[in-house]
């Protein structure tokens, strides 16, 4: 009889994408504001569609951002500068609407519950921007502790991207999507099953190149022999078309890609975005709080993979609560890697902030490709490995 194995999917967007669009003009907007005033209060959202772009949100800083050039410059740099595509950086118009971060917000980030209630810890003044609940996510199934589908997913989109701006496949055009799905035997990923990949492109060339080509060219050299055979089932533009893209094929908006931007449906999702959002807003720094919290128990041992989520009540500097999973894969009870996680991080507003230097303009980087699994992110370190493995030991077992 054949083994049946699980199968599992997750997708990634280029930049073109009209959300990713969206994305990466808000988290740019969010970098010039850190560039003159690294405690600027930023809470950026765009849409796009055909010829226009709008930006709207919450600012207050001391920087001075001229908002239709970030966007203009940004559409650029995208690829984005020709009629021909649908959408022109030099001819899109651009409308905004900002106004100062609420009061009442703002009151509770500036001075805590715990503040208001005479604690003297510096970490206890600065309070949670918003309630909710994030997740973090580390699995031991790549060196990047990343789920592969989603690691392959992004791969192939930038390796898109690449393609268009080395002129390899001169007629491809900034859209593009790829999704991958991985066959599993328990938690160990065997083999790719299915590549969809969608890749806006040039009216002339046809179908048939363009298949040949991104399989040839992109798909083969990316995933590499490892996990494609010759069972592997490719669907490439499956439509037969997509000339028509990016904001005149869709709208975009901030925010929308918020699976593509963590763990590709792995990991549960609180429902809070990340593009657009100055650090003190928890639906970005705890996220990435628990993502560096989790990498760092799984690089210590502590499990094949761990979820941990974190939740928060606005205007307070401590989470509300604290909860592990590791799906089994441990050989230690949740409870005891709870009280390690609780005894060597802390989740406060402020001492995230610090511990993972997020004052400064580092998100452009963070929006295309995933916000996880990036060399030279903070989050991404596993500097505090060593003490787990001590506190590990100490458990006995």
């Amino acid at each position: 009889m054949k083994k049946k194995y699980k199968l599992f999917t997750s997708e990634s967007v280029t930049e073109g994408h009209p959300d990713k669009v969206c994305d990466l003009i808000a988290d740019t907007i969010l970098d010039k504001a850190l560039e003159q005033d690294p405690y600027s209060r930023i809470a950026c959202e765009v849409c796009c569609t055909t010829g226009l772009v709008m930006v709207l949100g919450e600012f207050t800083t001391e920087g001075y951002i001229d908002i239709p050039a970030v966007v203009r410059q940004t559409v650029a740099d995208i690829g984005y500068t020709s009629a021909d595509y649908g959408f022109d950086s030099k001819t899109c118009a651009v409308v905004t609407s900002i106004k100062e971060q609420s009061e009442d917000i703002s009151a509770g980030v500036t001075e805590a519950l715990e503040k208001r209630r005479d604690s003297s810890d510096p970490a206890d003044a600065v309070g949670a921007g918003d309630q909710g609940m994030m997740f973090g996510y580390a699995t031991n199934e790549t060196e990047e502790l990343m789920p592969l589908p989603l690691l392959l997913a992004h791969k192939l989109t930038k390796a898109l991207s690449d393609a268009r701006r080395s002129g390899l496949l001169p007629y491809l055009r900034p859209d593009g999507k790829a999704q991958v799905t991985v066959a599993y035997d328990g938690n160990k990923p065997m083999y790719v099953d299915t590549v969809v990949l969608s890749t806006q492109h040039a009216p002339d060339v046809t179908h048939e190149q363009l298949e040949d080509d991104i399989i040839e060219k992109i798909v083969k050299p990316t995933v590499g022999g490892k996990y494609l055979s010759e069972n592997t089932k490719y669907y490439i533009n499956p439509t037969g078309r997509f000339v028509i893209g990016g904001p005149a094929g869709d709208s975009g908006v901030t925010g929308r890609k918020i699976i593509v931007d963590t763990y590709g449906g792995v990991c549960p999702h609180g429902g809070g975005a990340f593009s657009g959002k100055d650090p003190t807003k928890v639906d970005r720094s705890a996220c990435y709080y628990a993502r560096y919290v989790c990498k760092n128990m799984v690089a210590a041992g502590a499990a094949d993979k761990m979820e941990l989520q974190v939740a928060y009540a606005i205007g307070k500097a401590r989470p509300v609560s604290l909860s592990v999973n590791t799906f089994g894969t441990s050989k230690y009870a949740d409870a005891d890697l709870l009280a390690v996680i609780e005894q060597t991080f802390d989740f406060r507003p402020l001492s995230i902030i610090e511990n993972l230097d997020l004052r400064k303009p580092i998100y452009r980087f963070t929006t295309v490709g995933g916000h996880f699994g990036k060399e030279g992110m903070t989050w991404e370190k596993t500097d505090k490995a060593n003490v787990i493995r001590a506190q590990l030991q100490a458990l006995g077992k």
